[in-house]
């Protein structure tokens, strides 16, 4: 149980306190309400490369990462299709200089031609390494838009395309930034060795006096229901072919969440699950196979991936996932339930050992409604029944509601 007091700034930072007294250390989180699907479909990856310029710099502090380390501190952060998040810890004695830093680069960043070269030629380099030339890198940036034809999950974190960056100018940053990095727009949580009252105190000498923004109204165009199955084959320089089935599923905020989440579990935690036992085990079609949500904060998707074995025919490999999953709509053991009822508690327990992971949980849990579902987790996973899961899978684990890429390796051929 993670105990905390909540409140809110008159500029609307919604502030989040945890004392543990059995660290030293304290850990700042900032969760921004911003993420790939915020933006322009003409100009995509800004979100992500304002991870990287978020640490260049703001008015009042040149260098980031030096104050900081003096302090005794580390940080990083990370994007997705949803949210930005920075996270920090450093020793509780120092905290308010984690405050300063993370209250200036809120302020402003200092926006110049030179910082924003800097940063997009390292967003261009990284989409180049890890997307464009790196073994299956490309995966998402064609999954998505098969998946997806309306909705901005169309396309990855990084971008649609390396030109996005490229031609980003300062005005297109400086306004994004404006839109969406604002204390109304964000969720403060300090977990760690503080006094409540003092840290609350600091944390309105420090983001009190920042003006909120114009609040910005998200309207993003719904993804209409797939009908047909939609296919992709390419063929790649790689070791071996993938084979990646994405279907649509829920959100993260609705009631079939947990359903779906432990149907992935069933299907493929383990190598006593299905999909091991039967595609990789018995019939040796696949060297790996995993299923997972992605758990997003708008309808979602649910991936069955697997990685073949050397001569298998991929047409066959996909026929059998199928057949598996349609054998699982025909009943789930009590034992199969129990056992991915415990996993999913034991990982979330997990999660929650440091006091970092404990910001970063409420700040999320925060932003989907209310930070005390964090300390719920567990009880609504315990609460899915064997009749929830089939009927998600029903539901969705439908050939006509499927993307289906094969990822062919010209290795072999």
């Amino acid at each position: 149980m993670i105990h905390f007091e909540r409140f809110t700034l008159d500029n609307g930072l919604r502030v989040l306190l945890h004392e543990d007294h059995g660290t030293p250390l304290v850990a700042v989180n900032i969760l921004y309400d911003v993420g790939a699907r915020d933006e322009d479909p003409e100009h995509t990856g800004f979100a992500h490369l304002f991870e990287h310029l978020m640490f260049g710099g703001s008015v009042n502090i040149p260098s980031y990462d030096t104050p900081l380390q003096i302090a005794g501190g580390e940080n990083n952060a990370f994007t997705n299709n949803d949210i930005t998040n920075y996270y920090l810890t450093l020793p509780a004695q120092n905290l308010e200089t984690a405050l300063w830093l993370e209250s200036d680069r809120m302020l402003s960043l200092a926006f110049n031609e030179k910082s924003l070269d800097v940063q997009r030629n390292v967003v261009i380099e990284e989409f180049k390494q890890r997307y464009l030339n790196q073994p299956y890198g490309d995966v998402w940036l064609k999954l998505r838009p098969l998946a997806y034809t309306q909705h901005p999950y169309q396309w990855a974190t990084i971008g649609k395309e390396v030109s996005h960056i490229e031609q980003a100018t300062l005005e297109q940053v400086k306004s994004f930034f404006s839109a969406w990095y604002r204390p109304d727009n964000a969720i403060l949580c300090l977990a760690g060795a503080i006094n409540t009252t003092e840290a609350l105190e600091l944390v309105k000498k420090w983001f009190g006096p920042i003006p909120a923004g114009v609040s910005k109204t998200r309207e993003l165009p719904a993804e209409p229901t797939q009908t047909i199955q939609r296919r992709l084959v390419l063929q790649r320089d790689v070791p071996a072919s993938h084979l990646y089935l994405a279907f649509h599923c829920c959100a993260r905020r609705d009631s079939e969440f947990y359903a779906t989440d432990l149907l992935s579990d069933i299907l493929s935690r383990g190598k006593s699950s299905r999909l091991y036992q039967t595609l990789v085990k018995d019939q040796q079609l696949f060297t790996e196979i995993g299923a997972y949500m992605l758990g997003d904060f708008d309808k979602s998707l649910f991936v069955v991936e697997g990685k073949l074995v050397h001569g298998v025919d991929v047409d066959k490999a996909e026929e059998a996932i199928f057949t598996e999953l349609d054998r699982l709509v025909h009943g789930i053991s009590e034992r199969e339930l129990d056992k991915v009822k415990h996993k999913a508690e034991a990982s979330f327990r997990f999660s929650e050992m440091g006091v970092a992971s404990k910001a970063l949980n409420l700040c999320y849990f925060e932003l989907l409604g209310d930070a005390n579902e964090s300390n719920l987790q567990p009880e609504r996973y315990n609460a899915v029944t064997e009749t929830e899961i089939i009927q998600v899978a029903k539901s969705i684990l439908r050939p006509e509601n499927c993307s289906i890429l094969h990822y062919i390796s010209t290795q072999h051929a």
